[in-house]
């Protein structure tokens, strides 16, 4: 059986300013920081076999605070990116909210309606995160895995778990930074264990 912990980045300088980042980045906040360390403290009994995260810099910095003094090397996947929004990254909500009037409604409200030409849709993101965890199992079929990646990735593997429609996708809970998320993989059934956990955070 494979074991999967899957984290989201710590809060960043753009997620306190409630501005879009997909795959542009902004530095970690002190607070994201601190988060970030206090899981590596709550994980640093556990054995990682690998550890994966997003290539941004907010998901790196992030993994090499939980991963503390471990050997095992953080491997890239581009497939762990956050979504790709388009013209919306670098803008505040309000900006989106008042530029993309009906997509930002679709977004939040409808997201099986959302559709972004110069990025991504939710289904997009979905069928890259169902390849990334199918070739996961394959290649490593046991063990303890860390994975560090982004708010709407975490919330389309939920998705993924329960067999769920896109339209589902913003059902509880709520994706914290650092929340920890742990899933079990057998024989490709996927079963989440604990979700969206921040009993750790300051």
């Amino acid at each position: 059986m494979l074991k999967v912990y899957v984290v989201r980045h710590g809060e960043t300088e753009w997620n306190a300013e409630k501005r879009t980042q997909g795959r542009l980045d902004s530095k970690l906040t002190e607070k994201g920081k601190r988060d970030a360390n206090l899981l590596g403290e709550r994980l640093k009994g556990v054995n990682f076999t690998r550890i994966f995260s997003s290539p941004s810099n907010r998901t790196m910095e992030t993994a090499k605070r939980v991963k503390g003094t471990r050997s095992t090397p953080i491997e890239t996947d581009e497939r762990l990116y956050e979504i790709d929004l388009g013209a919306w990254q670098g803008k505040t909500e309000e900006e989106i909210k008042t530029q993309y009037p009906e997509q930002f409604h679709f977004y939040w409200n409808e997201p099986q309606r959302f559709e972004n030409i110069l990025g991504e849709n939710f289904l997009d993101v979905k069928k890259r995160i169902e390849k990334f965890f199918n070739e996961l199992e394959r290649e490593t079929p046991t063990g303890n895995l860390l994975v560090i990646t982004h708010g709407v990735v975490i919330k389309s593997l939920y998705s993924l778990c329960r067999n769920a429609d896109v339209e589902k996708i913003w059902d509880p809970p709520f994706i914290h930074g650092t929340s920890l998320t742990v899933i079990e993989i057998h024989d490709g059934v996927k079963k989440i264990m604990l979700e969206g956990c921040i009993s750790h955070s300051s």
